[in-house]
């Protein structure tokens, strides 16, 4: 099996994935769309491929855990309720809404990480509010579910 070489081409691409990250994406794209695989920087753009993808899971990790803790808070301080705890709610249930649209396979990975993101909010509900940490629940209050529902509001 004859082991293909790098061509001049994708080597002046992968020195410009250090130089110009811009023109790097640009010029990738025009070989994508061109068949030139044999000049794409293959290791570079699977590392973009591999970032992108923990971008999207980091994104809904901390979608997740501002609404956790606004739910937090709304719940344990009635006679703090704003609308902008409430828009707050509904702009990251929104996010999450709009990831799941856009990566259908986010919803499990959701599921997996929502007992550590409910933990995060806690502490740092607690921090926020003043209040002491076992005013919170050690076990979300809410389930996955409520928490997504867009007429869920604790305490109402």
């Amino acid at each position: 099996m004859a082991v293909s070489r790098p061509s001049s081409q994708s080597k002046a691409i992968s020195s410009l994935y250090d130089e110009d990250y811009l023109s790097w994406l640009t010029e990738t794209a025009r070989l994508l769309r061109s068949g030139q695989m044999h000049d794409i920087d293959v290791a570079n753009l699977a590392e973009e491929l591999d970032d992108m993808g923990r971008s999207e899971k980091r994104s809904l990790e901390s979608n997740l855990e501002v609404l956790l803790r606004h739910l937090l808070k709304y719940q344990h301080q009635p006679e703090r309720r704003s609308n902008s705890w409430r828009f707050t709610i509904l702009e990251h249930r929104d996010r999450i809404d709009k990831a799941f649209r856009d990566s259908p396979s986010l919803k499990p990975y959701f599921t997996s990480i929502f007992a550590d993101c409910y933990a995060l909010a806690r502490k740092k509900a607690a921090v926020e509010t003043g209040l002491p940490l076992d005013t919170f629940p050690e076990v979300a209050p809410f389930s996955s579910e409520s928490t997504l529902n867009p007429d869920f509001l604790p305490g109402e």
